[in-house]
């Protein structure tokens, strides 16, 4: 499906975005290992999350949806899951693939997952390893690092693991892996990922222990909790807070959207190149933080994004590099290299379209130079099969002059079903 997006004046209004992406994987995954029936509200629709859903059915989970958003897991405890009958099939999804490799590798049957033909390109190496220290037997294809996986569940020890690289998947992988264990699993962390795994344990009751980079969990617990809400996604918050502050006599508020530290990168960078973005109405609910965004547009600066900052914004690169196209000066994002095994080669493709609409972006071996401000001009963009990319390139079509057709914009459900709906009820200017 191709998108037709025109230049428009501005956006206002007051919006919600759907439920965060990770907080819902995780909560499905982690219902599905507690203990009795767990309500799940805003839980977000998107493909990806879907996902985790079909395979969580497949291993004997009943999953109902109970309203628009709001679904029910009857957690079967641990050890509950049955051997599924079939493959299990994460989709586009990394974080249902690597998390759910944890969650099977200590069970006590045979299961098969495989994805898409870009999951199946993406590393998993890195997450087979350490399960394998604790005693998983994995195996995968082109010499074990790209699925299919296939796991035959056994008893598994903890260890004490420093990851080589910050990944929130790999770390919730080891931890989930760890509630099978006796004894404490121990994972060390260089640079901070998000850490709503973390979070969600706690929650749900877990013993874990989280200080100075380590994170630390007991095996053997059950997990409980009354239920569960998934505040939105500030990924997903990102593409309005983008235009809002790019489109002249702009004003926005997002409610209800997460504020969680480990995720607020994007909106601080933006805050340092000069935007208006403020916060209100904080809260917090299953130690999850949210609140009101509130965004005016604003002239911006270039910046320097240093490594230790990706984590934290690992999703919203393709926006900030957006961004950096209309500041005053050249923006430097250094340390990035991980955004080559997204979706798409993230680095690469973020150039190649940028600059098919006019922008002047260098692409290196770690991350981009860009050059600022530039006119964009609208053109056909390819998505490459990556839904952060059809996103950014959506706002960049409300920026450019005439009119910038996407190809495949459908990735977009990705993560967020009805955006281009949305976006459209706020501009008043959609081709339709």
């Amino acid at each position: 499906m191709d998108e037709k997006i025109n230049s428009i004046p501005r956006i206002r209004g007051i919006i919600e975005v759907p439920g965060d992406k990770s907080i819902s994987h995780r909560a499905l995954i982690l219902g599905a290992m507690a203990q009795g029936r767990i309500p799940i509200s805003n839980l977000s629709t998107g493909g990806d999350c879907t996902s985790s859903i079909t395979c969580l059915r497949s291993l004997g989970v009943q999953i109902e949806k109970q309203g628009q958003k709001e679904f029910s897991v009857e957690g079967r405890g641990i050890f509950g899951f049955r051997e599924p009958a079939t493959v299990l099939d994460a989709g586009n999804s990394g974080t249902t693939m690597r998390l759910l490799c944890g969650l099977l590798a200590g069970q006590s049957f045979y299961s098969v997952i495989t994805g898409d033909d870009s999951l199946r390109q993406r590393p998993m190496r890195r997450v087979i390893d350490p399960l394998k220290q604790m005693g998983a037997r994995i195996s995968a294809s082109d010499g074990g690092t790209t699925a299919p996986i296939t796991i035959v569940g056994s008893s598994l020890t903890p260890i004490d693991y420093s990851l080589p690289v910050a990944s929130a998947q790999v770390k919730s992988a080891i931890l989930i892996a760890g509630l099978f264990c006796n004894g404490e699993t121990t994972v060390r962390e260089k640079d901070r990922s998000r850490d709503h795994t973390e979070r969600m344990l706690r929650h749900m009751g877990a013993n874990i222990r989280v200080a100075d980079g380590t994170i630390v969990v007991r095996g053997g617990g059950a997990l409980t909790t009354e239920g569960i809400f998934v505040p939105g996604d500030i990924s997903s918050a990102a593409y309005f807070i983008l235009a809002a502050t790019l489109l002249r006599d702009s004003c926005l508020e997002i409610a209800n959207v997460g504020l969680n530290p480990g995720r607020v990168g994007f909106v601080k960078t933006l805050r340092c190149m000069g935007a208006e973005i403020s916060t209100n109405n904080v809260r917090t609910q299953n130690e999850e933080p949210f609140g009101t965004i509130k965004v005016r547009s604003s002239a911006l600066r270039a910046t320097e994004v240093t490594p230790e900052m990706i984590p934290a914004m690992v999703d919203e690169a393709p926006a900030l590099a957006l961004a950096a196209t209309q500041a005053a000066g050249k923006t430097s994002i250094r340390g990035a290299r991980e955004l080559r095994f997204k979706e798409s080669d993230r680095l690469k493709s973020i150039a190649t379209e940028l600059n098919r609409l006019g922008g002047r972006v260098t692409e290196r071996e770690d991350g981009l130079e860009i050059e600022g401000p530039t006119e964009l001009v609208g053109t056909a963009c390819r998505t490459y099969g990556d839904h952060r990319l059809a996103l950014t390139l959506a706002v960049a079509g409300l920026i450019a002059k005439g009119q910038t057709v996407i190809k495949d914009a459908e990735v977009v459900d990705i993560s967020f079903p009805g955006f281009f709906q949305q976006l459209g009820g706020l501009s008043g200017d959609r081709d339709a």
